[in-house]
Formats: C-alpha cells, structure tokens, sequence
C-alpha cells in the first residue's frame, strides 16, 4: 500500500526525524493542553448535547466523552481551573450520574463514565454521583458471568471502575470480579485469549486472531487497542493498594508490553496503527502514542519501569506529539473510532476524526504524567 503524505505531514515528520532529544518543557506542554481543552470546549458548549454522527445519534456519556473527561480531569488535578471543574460536574449532572442504557447493562463502554463519576466524587462526597455506577458494578458481582469483555478496549473502559470501587469500600470482590473478566479476555476469548505470551501484546479481539495475518505477513496488533490496554494497566494499578489480588500480574503484563513495544516505535517518536506493519496504513497517529506516553511516564515515575530506554522513548513521542496541535488547538493525527488500521482512515494532520473527545482525552493523560515526570 502506497503511503502518501501532505505538505504539513512531511514537515512533521523531517521536524521530529531531525530533532535532539532533549528535556521536554513543561510550560510548554500545559499551555498545549489548555489550548487544545479550550478549542474543544468551544466547539462543545454544552455537555449535554448529543453526538451525531453518520450512523446514529448518541448521549455525551458515551466512553469516547469519558475518556476526554479522565484528560480533563487529570489536567484538572495539575492545574486546577474552577470552568474545568463546572464543565466536569454539569456532564455528570446533566446525566443524573447514569449510564447509557440503564443500571444493568454489562457493555464496558457503558461504564467508562463511572471512572470521572467516582473521581469527582472525591472532589465533593456527594453520594448521588457514586450511586448509579456502584449499582451496576455490584449487578455484575452478583453474577458468575465473566466473559463480558471481549475487546480489549473494554479494559480501559471498565477495569479502573472496579479498581476505584474496590479501593473505595475496602472489599476485594471488585478486584476478585475485575480478575475474573480481565482472566477470560486473557486466556479464553478468541480460543486462547486475546493475549499473545510470546509476543507480549493482544489482539483486539476474535476476529484477529490466527490466522489471521496483516498484509506483511505479521499478527495484527492494533496500536490504540494494545494502547487501551496499556492505559488500563496504569489506571488499576494506580488506585490499587499493595496487597490488592493480581497486582503482579497486572505489573508483571505491564512490563512485558512496555518491552515490546520499544523496538516498535517509528523513528518520528509515533507508533503505527499496526505495531508490526509499517505498511498497513502507517504514518503518524496520536492516541495509541499518546497511551503509551502516559503508561510509560507513569510507570517511570512509579518504579515499575526503570531503564532510560522509556524515558527517551516517552519523551521522543511527546514531541511528536506536541507538532500535532494546531495553532487553534485541533489535534492532527487522531484516528477516528474503530477496530482496526484501516479505519477511521485517512488519518493526516487537518483530517477531522469521526470523534475529536477521546483523543484529546489520550492526550490530556500523556500530558499530564509529561508534567509529572522528572
């Protein structure tokens, strides 16, 4: 497949080719992420306002709005800004602090809202925001169903709601009910799991799996996919106390992917959308990139990794990243919703993605641990 590039693209990609490594700036990596919250914000005035799109109409709490929200509120926590702090209430206050689909459904995207819910619970204890996500996860405790998850993206939307629940009331049936669907993901689904032991990355879900083959003849590993997962790692990890069940699993998973995603890495700092085929639609993208930033740079900062082959890694893609923002604050490079390379295609530096939330959400998090680094 022939890969084409526009003027901007190329002046990218010759920039960060070309570029030192060198410290990242701070000032300069919060002045980006207030610019491109602000271009956002300004386009979304309203909270509550639906989501249209070609195929179908959608409530703001969908898990692409959420996973914004979890940048937000990370920048938040850093630098706090009272319209930053309304912005976030008002979304959950608008819907009621609900789910899309009501208190029983068991699709993970559903529960990606909960994540910000329960943080902003820690802002203001105002047990009505806890409610409704405490109510569907203990719907799913009640049940020995465990194949729910069958995407990985589903870990990054879910796990760190169990986490956070587990964490909150001192009880070890969230994390023993998180292990059994993180388990099944793992091991089960797709025949043998949707984790490759070998190779230390994860197929998106059955449909990838062997033998099924990218065109170079490689396992397809979608980069935002391995990415949610990555995210995911770090989001439970993070609230989890040291003696939690399964915590060294999750690390000891966190690391293997952490060393095999460094000999993937382009040149420019990005990461494919395929990890191993450069020429399945290859080219820089920001929200795989962005994830791996914000894991790496916490688990730097945590211990969990500590060889500087991560801190260069990190902050090469955080200044490939930083060539993405438009002076008006629109990101570049973010490939729309999908499964896979060849969605949400073409993906350039003035494409408009399907949804423009969730990637500032991915870049939000990287920013944020960028500001946290050493």
């Amino acid at each position: 497949m022939r890969i084409r590039y526009s003027l901007p693209s190329l002046l990218i990609l010759l920039f960060v080719a070309f570029s030192v490594w060198a410290k990242p700036n701070k000032k300069l990596i919060l002045s980006q992420m207030h610019l491109a919250n602000s271009y956002f914000k300004q386009k979304w005035p309203q909270v509550g306002q639906v989501i249209v799109s070609p195929d179908r109409t959608r409530p703001s709490n969908i898990w692409t709005r959420a996973v914004y929200y979890e940048g937000l509120m990370e920048l938040y926590k850093l630098d706090p800004q009272e319209a930053d702090l309304t912005y976030m209430t008002d979304w959950g206050t608008f819907h009621q602090w609900g789910l899309r689909d009501g208190l029983k459904t068991r699709n993970a995207d559903n529960q990606a809202c909960g994540q910000v819910y329960l943080d902003l619970f820690d802002i203001q204890g105002d047990s009505a925001r806890i409610k409704p996500i405490t109510a569907n996860i203990d719907y799913m405790l009640a049940s020995e169903k465990a194949d729910d998850w069958s995407w990985i993206d589903c870990l990054q939307m879910s796990m760190p709601v169990f986490a956070r629940l587990g964490t909150r009331f001192h009880d070890n049936r969230y994390y023993d009910k998180m292990y059994d669907l993180y388990a099944f993901t793992k091991y089960k689904h797709g025949g043998n799991g949707l984790y490759n032991p070998q190779e230390h990355l994860w197929w998106r879900d059955k449909d990838f799996v062997p033998p099924y083959k990218e065109p170079n003849g490689e396992n397809c590993y979608w980069s935002r996919g391995n990415a949610w997962v990555y995210a995911a790692l770090i989001r439970t990890l993070e609230v989890m106390p040291a003696n939690a069940p399964h915590r060294a699993e999750y690390i000891q998973d966190f690391k293997d992917m952490s060393e095999a995603l460094i000999p993937l890495q382009r040149k420019d700092g990005f990461w494919n959308v395929s990890l191993k085929d450069e020429s399945n639609f290859g080219g820089p993208e920001l929200t795989g990139t962005a994830l791996f930033v914000y894991g790496m740079k916490w688990a730097l900062r945590n211990g969990i990794l500590k060889d500087k082959k991560y801190q260069k890694a990190a902050d090469r893609a955080w200044e490939a990243m930083s060539h993405c923002v438009h002076p008006n604050g629109f990101l570049g490079f973010v490939q729309g919703t999908g499964k896979e390379p060849k969605d949400s295609q073409p993906v350039t530096f003035t494409t408009v993605p399907n949804f423009e939330d969730f990637g500032l959400g991915c870049f939000l998090l990287a920013g944020s641990e960028m500001l946290k680094s050493n």
